[in-house]
């Protein structure tokens, strides 16, 4: 078994896939990051990344994973019916999220596969899905790894997710928008990560024309960063319409305030280790 949290990013687009020749080295796919930790897969998210990472899980013959929803908009879940295990009759899917209303995790994420909307419908899947509610707050293990909740300032809700083993951590925070009385919780949340993955959509000089919108700017991602004294900033969630030179210069001007910040990409793997957080892939 790894000494490591490996995580890796198989969707970093925001809103919707944005694919074409400008985007291709951060990628197009909508919100999916994978957590190795202690033997498990977690998987964060069900944008339109998770496809190519089933067709990968199977290649590496897992069919036991956790995935753990942010939210359920659009661009967040969009891929689940398209991902490979969940029409695996071996395949374990230990499925998290957030009720809403009287609906549990399984029955909002069924309501994408219903006529009209998609032809196959959710009692047709053929792995073995054990849905779990979680909530803000809230802390639950996985084995000997452990999993905790914040809810984040957005439009409808959204919940970030701390993954803690060995001594290190790892954040999950999309979407988010700085700004609001959940600040200081949301900081205190981070405190002394290895890695914070956050939403970072905007510019400073952009984000009044998108006050509401649950999206923060990468200007706040550093101020968050500095102030809960996290190991590495990644910057997520990139905006729809930003092309890879504009990545990489916010990825430039970031790593100038805070060095180490790193822009997210299709296929990056981050190690969290005994010595630090180390670049796998990628640059």
């Amino acid at each position: 078994m790894t000494q490591d949290i490996q995580v890796e990013f198989w969707g970093t687009r925001g809103s919707i896939p944005s694919p074409g020749q400008e985007t291709a080295r951060f990628g197009g796919n909508t919100s999916c990051v994978e957590v190795r930790v202690a033997g498990k897969t977690l998987i964060f998210d069900a944008g339109t990344g998770i496809r190519a990472l089933g067709k990968s899980l199977q290649a590496r013959g897992l069919n036991d994973v956790h995935l753990l929803m942010s939210h359920y908009h659009w661009d967040h879940i969009m891929g689940l019916p398209f991902f490979a295990l969940m029409f695996d009759p071996t395949a374990q899917v230990h499925l998290y999220g957030e009720p809403r209303g009287e609906l549990g995790v399984e029955q909002v994420l069924a309501g994408q596969m219903r006529e009209p909307y998609f032809p196959v419908p959710w009692a047709a899947l053929e792995a073995s899905i054990t849905p779990q509610d979680v909530g803000p707050g809230q802390t639950f293990t996985i084995d000997d790894v452990t999993v905790r909740t914040c809810r984040l300032h957005h439009p409808q809700h959204a919940l970030a997710y701390r993954v803690e083993w060995g001594g290190y951590s790892v954040v999950y925070a999309t979407d988010i928008e700085h700004g609001s009385d959940r600040d200081a919780a949301f900081i205190e949340f981070c405190r002394d990560t290895d890695i914070l993955i956050m939403d970072c959509t905007f510019e400073d000089h952009e984000y009044p024309n998108h006050i509401g919108w649950g999206h923060s700017t990468w200007q706040a991602g550093v101020r968050f960063a500095d102030a809960a004294t996290v190991g590495r900033l990644v910057i997520f969630h990139h905006a729809p319409e930003r092309t890879d030179g504009e990545v990489s210069g916010i990825e430039a001007k970031a790593r100038a305030m805070r060095p180490g910040t790193i822009a997210a990409k299709e296929g990056m793997v981050l190690k969290v280790g005994s010595a630090d957080v180390r670049l796998a892939t990628g640059s």
